[in-house]
């Protein structure tokens, strides 16, 4: 399904079917004058380097006028239990599960950059901040000095200096938060020191409506398959995560070797999909 939309809030997607992972719709958005992809981003609560990977080849920052951009808002669920907080890193996205209400409440986030990786943990919230103060560990001190031969500030007070920006979620009893930013073009891509950041509106959200407790699963599913309704199979492949600056290629697995099969026209449909993954879902053609 496709649809056709000039301006969109975020809102919760109904949890699918038993057996079922799809959930949202592609969408296409008409670029107007003084249209942007950040703009675009932020208009549909989606990040920047997915927008990038579902267009390639148009400028980011000068897309033409009246052409039409592909929005990344159709997803398949992880291969994981859906409850708590999901953070699946190589897409670049948060999930919020709330099962009473059969709903799932999806957000992009910005990750660690390469040699400062989000790790991958099983873990909770186990503490809510507002106006959180940012005391950079002795590592990201070292390295500013590194950096601009000058010293860093030990403590950073709530404002806009304060990268952590007005909300923060601590990851049990770590360093690692969930939390706003003051620099909203990092989100959607890797540019942290290991938190994961959100849109201050989006961690507003997350710190009203989420518990402490909740358990936090953060993993690294850069291909996610499912065999819907009608005998259809969908696939949605992410650009694996890099250790440094060099491009990973896609694995491919046992079981995505099994959900493809001997259908030749099935892996000609996804070879130039493997060699340059765009994060969308597709539904394998006969």
């Amino acid at each position: 399904m496709m649809v056709t939309c000039n301006q969109i809030s975020a809102t919760p997607y109904s949890l699918p079917v038993e057996n079922s992972r799809l959930i949202g719709a592609m969408q296409k958005h008409k670029v107007l004058k003084g249209d942007y992809f950040q703009k675009i981003a932020e208009q549909y609560n989606v990040g920047f380097l997915a927008l990038m990977s579902a267009n390639p080849g148009v400028d980011p920052f000068l897309p033409e006028l009246d052409s039409e951009i592909l929005i990344p808002s159709a997803m398949l669920l992880p291969y994981i239990k859906h409850e708590g907080i999901v953070i699946n890193l190589p897409e670049l996205r948060l999930y919020y599960f709330v099962p009473e209400e059969n709903t799932v409440h999806v957000f992009p986030v910005g990750i660690g950059k390469e040699g400062l990786a989000t790790p991958k943990v099983t873990s909770y919230i186990s503490d809510k901040r507002k106006d959180p103060v940012w005391r950079p560990t002795q590592a990201m001190r070292d390295r500013y000095f590194a950096e601009h031969g000058k010293e860093m500030a030990t403590e950073f007070a709530p404002g806009p200096e304060n990268p952590f920006g007005k909300y923060a979620l601590r990851l049990g009893k770590s360093e690692y938060l969930i939390h706003g930013t003051n620099k909203r073009l990092g989100i959607g891509m890797r540019a942290s020191s290991g938190c994961i950041r959100m849109f201050d509106e989006d961690i507003k959200w997350m710190y009203d409506h989420v518990p402490i407790n909740t358990k936090v699963r953060i993993i690294e599913q850069p291909i996610k398959m499912s065999y819907e309704a009608n005998e259809k199979q969908l696939i949605e492949i992410h650009a694996p995560l890099s250790i440094d600056s060099t491009p990973q290629r896609v694995q491919i697995t046992e079981a995505v070797k099994r959900f493809i099969g001997d259908n030749q026209a099935f892996w000609q449909q996804l070879v130039p999909v493997f060699e340059r993954p765009h994060g969308l879902v597709v539904e394998l053609q006969k």
